[in-house]
Formats: C-alpha cells, sequence, structure tokens
C-alpha cells in the first residue's frame, strides 16, 4: 500500500512540474509605439501610447512609449516603432465576393475553372485584401464549400487573409442570387440547392445554409443590376417568404442580410426582422423610420455602384439589360445614402467588392466623404458599427484591453485626409504583422 501510495505521490509531483513548465512557457509581447492612437473610433484620439500585444491580443495600453513591461524571465520584448504614424483597429468590410472580379471573361472562367482553381483564387483575393488594411470580411456570395474551407484555413493559420464572416446564400427561384445568362441544361447544372419557393421551401433552405456551414444568411429581397435578365430590381421574395427565412435564421442563432434596391423590398425586409440592408438604393422615409425603430445597420456599397456606372458608360462588358440597370440604379444610390445618413440611420461599411477591385476597398471610404459623411463617422463605421454587426464587439472594433490585435497605421491621419486610406503601409492582425513599408 506505500509502495503505491509513494508512487502516486511521484506521479502527481510530476504532472505539477509539467504544468508549471506549461505555464511558464516564453512568450513574444509586443510594444507597439502609437504617434496618434484612435484607440475607440468615435473619440478623440490619443498621443504617445503603447499597446502591449501578447498572444495576439491586447494585453495594455500605456500612456507614453514603454520600453519595458513585467514578464517572465523567459519572455522576449519586441518594439514596433510607430511614433511618427496614426495607429487604429484594422478596417472592416461588410460586403465582399472573395471568389471573383466582374470582367469580360466571368463567363469561360465559370466554365473553365475548377473548384480548386475558385479556391486558389480566392486566397489570392484575401491575401489583397488584407494588405490593403481590412482585416475583418463578411463574404456575402460564394461558392460554400470554398469559402467556408478559406474561411477555415486562415483561422488555422495555414492561408494569409482576413478574417472571414462567410454567408450562405437564400433565393427564390428566377430572382436576384438564382443562375442565370445560360443555356437550360447549365441552369440546371449550377442551380443551388437553397434556392426556393414559398415559405416552407425557404425554410428549408435557409437550415441547409446553416447546417453546411453559414455564419450569416444572405436574401435578394429585390432584383439585382448584375442578374443578367430584364427582371428589374423591385422587391422578388415575397413577405412570407422573407419572414420565414430571418426566423429560421434567427432560431438557429444566425444574422441575416439583405440585398435590396427598391424601398418595397427594403420595408419589407426590415418589417420581417432582417439585420442588414445591402444596397439600400431606393430607401424611402418609411425605411428609414423601420431602420431606426429595428436598428437594422445599412451597408451602402457606393464602389459597387460607382464601378457599374463607369463601366456601363465605358466598356461592353455589361450586357444591354445590366447597363440600363447599372446606369439608373448606380446613379442614384448616393442621393439616398446621403439621405440615410442625415437620418441617422446606423450604417456599416460595405463595398461589394468583386464587383469593383479587391484590394481598393477603402475606395469606398472617399465615395462616402463626397456624400457628406464625417471622416469621423467613416472610420467608425469601418470598425466599431461593423463589429456590432457580427456581434463580435467584444473582440473587435476598437484597441482595447482584451481585444484582438487588429491593428492598421497611416502616415497620416484620416480624420485629416480620408485619401490616406487608400495607401496603407502598416497592418497587423491577431498580432501577426502582414505588412510593413
Amino acid at each position: 500500500m506505500q509502495t503505491t501510495l509513494f508512487n502516486v505521490n511521484k506521479l502527481a509531483i510530476a504532472m505539477a512540474g509539467l504544468l508549471l513548465a506549461f505555464s511558464t512557457q516564453a512568450a513574444e509581447i509586443t510594444l507597439l509605439h502609437a504617434g496618434q492612437l484612435l484607440a475607440v473610433p468615435g473619440t478623440k484620439p490619443t498621443k504617445e501610447q503603447t499597446l502591449v500585444i501578447k498572444d495576439g491580443v491586447i494585453i495594455d495600453v500605456l500612456q507614453g512609449y514603454a520600453d519595458t513591461v513585467t514578464h517572465n524571465q523567459d519572455d522576449t520584448l519586441k518594439i514596433i516603432d510607430l511614433k511618427q504614424a496614426f495607429v487604429m483597429p484594422g478596417l472592416m468590410d461588410m460586403h465582399v465576393h472573395l471568389q471573383g472580379e466582374l470582367g469580360p471573361k466571368n463567363d469561360s472562367q465559370k466554365l473553365r475553372m475548377s473548384d480548386a482553381d475558385v479556391a486558389m483564387h480566392s486566397a489570392y483575393f484575401a491575401k489583397k485584401t488584407l494588405l490593403a488594411g481590412f482585416t475583418t470580411v463578411r463574404d456575402l456570395g460564394a461558392k460554400a464549400e470554398q469559402i467556408y474551407a478559406l474561411r477555415d484555413g486562415i483561422n488555422k493559420g495555414w492561408v494569409d487573409g482576413p478574417r472571414i464572416i462567410a454567408s450562405g446564400g437564400v433565393s427564390v427561384t428566377g430572382g436576384h442570387g438564382d443562375v442565370d445568362g445560360m443555356s437550360p441544361d447549365l441552369l440546371d447544372l449550377y442551380t443551388e440547392k437553397t434556392i426556393c419557393d414559398g415559405p416552407y421551401d425557404c425554410r428549408r433552405a435557409t437550415r441547409r445554409a446553416i447546417k453546411f456551414g453559414a455564419d450569416v444568411i444572405k436574401i435578394t429581397s429585390t432584383g439585382g443590376v448584375l442578374s443578367d435578365t430584364n427582371t428589374g430590381t423591385g422587391q422578388q421574395m415575397e413577405n412570407d417568404e422573407l419572414k420565414e427565412v430571418i426566423d429560421a435564421a434567427h432560431a438557429l442563432g444566425r444574422k441575416v442580410a439583405s440585398h435590396a434596391h427598391s424601398a418595397s423590398g427594403i420595408n419589407a425586409a426590415l418589417r420581417a426582422g432582417v439585420d442588414s440592408i445591402e444596397h439600400g438604393s431606393y430607401a424611402d422615409k418609411e425605411s428609414i423610420k423601420l431602420f431606426k425603430k429595428t436598428g437594422a445597420f445599412l451597408v451602402p456599397t457606393l464602389l459597387a455602384g460607382d464601378t457599374v456606372v463607369q463601366m456601363a458608360k465605358t466598356t461592353d462588358v455589361l450586357s444591354p439589360a445590366i447597363k440600363e440597370k447599372a446606369i439608373r440604379v448606380g446613379g442614384d444610390m448616393i442621393a439616398n445614402f446621403k439621405a440615410s445618413y442625415q437620418a441617422g440611420v446606423k450604417i456599416a461599411y460595405g463595398t461589394d467588392s468583386g464587383v469593383s477591385h479587391h484590394g481598393d476597398n477603402a475606395k469606398e471610404a472617399v465615395l462616402m466623404h463626397r456624400a457628406g459623411m464625417s471622416n469621423m463617422d467613416i472610420l467608425t463605421s469601418a470598425t466599431v458599427n461593423s463589429a456590432e454587426l457580427i456581434d463580435m464587439s467584444a473582440s473587435l472594433g476598437t484597441l482595447e484591453k482584451g481585444k484582438y490585435a487588429d491593428i492598421i497605421a497611416t502616415s497620416q491621419s484620416p480624420l485629416e485626409n480620408i485619401e490616406t486610406l487608400l495607401n496603407i503601409p502598416f497592418v497587423m492582425k491577431s498580432g501577426i504583422v502582414y505588412k510593413q513599408d
């Protein structure tokens, strides 16, 4: 009995020593010296601050430029000198499509590219987006298996890219989001299993999308500019279909984003309880009341509108049906966004990149500024508001103790010149530096 007890005690001592070794394992601590620090967009920047970063998380924010902090003997200290820079949280884009870009070869690419090709293309665009200073994105339309794999690969550190909140799409037959512009045989081949008709079928489609990995549900309550049909941009999903999708998604803990151009489709989605409206091109007075009543966000995507207007006027890439819609809708988006912003609608930053070039995401900020949005409100929309939209305010959106070290730096203050965001020389995500020019 004594021998057994002795062996148990030896095992306990050995385990305690092993646990102690793990608990004192050496770590790298980064001290980031910020000349100007916008820790919480919406508040005044501070000067001469030190962000203390460990294991990808901000563990302290200190006044002055600290050269050391209390740490374990085996820890290493690294200093990043951004004393001449403006430092702020990483930007977020709440509406991207990482699997492609609008261009003259889209039709042939769809037929020629394998799923593996699409995945590689997506990884390339993801890296461009990250290096542009966008450390978190919401992808609202992609081949499900490939975008979920990219999301998971980035999270595991296999691939460099922004943190991805990936959607599953639910659309009605023949509506925006369903496949179009192909021969009948190819239409059948490319039709997704989350295309639905009627409220109960749309409930099924929503549950299927979540089952296969969707972080958020994307619906198309109205027609779209880039659908190669003349079905317009009015409401296409019926009220009962919208309600079933949103209720089913919410019941399974997922938010819903609705592509919507016409006022009727915007208002129907808002009444059904949607969490964000994408584009919102023809939001009216009722829309504004519903936005403010429900707390839903508007994701304006002005860059997409500007891109398709220019493309329609100067190239032959777009079909006649698309050109007409592009010029009409794209030309109207700015005025309607301005009205919504001035009325106090909550704005989350989104570009619809994939229509525009990936890596050009900051051009949205320039367009928002030209429409009358203050620079501080633009930065807030791309940080604090976006984090709230994706329910990640506890870990993203500001540079405070306990949050991910998603950090960008610019040579000038974007509060003074918003165009400085077009060239971001320093990008850190989860404590890892991806760009330092």
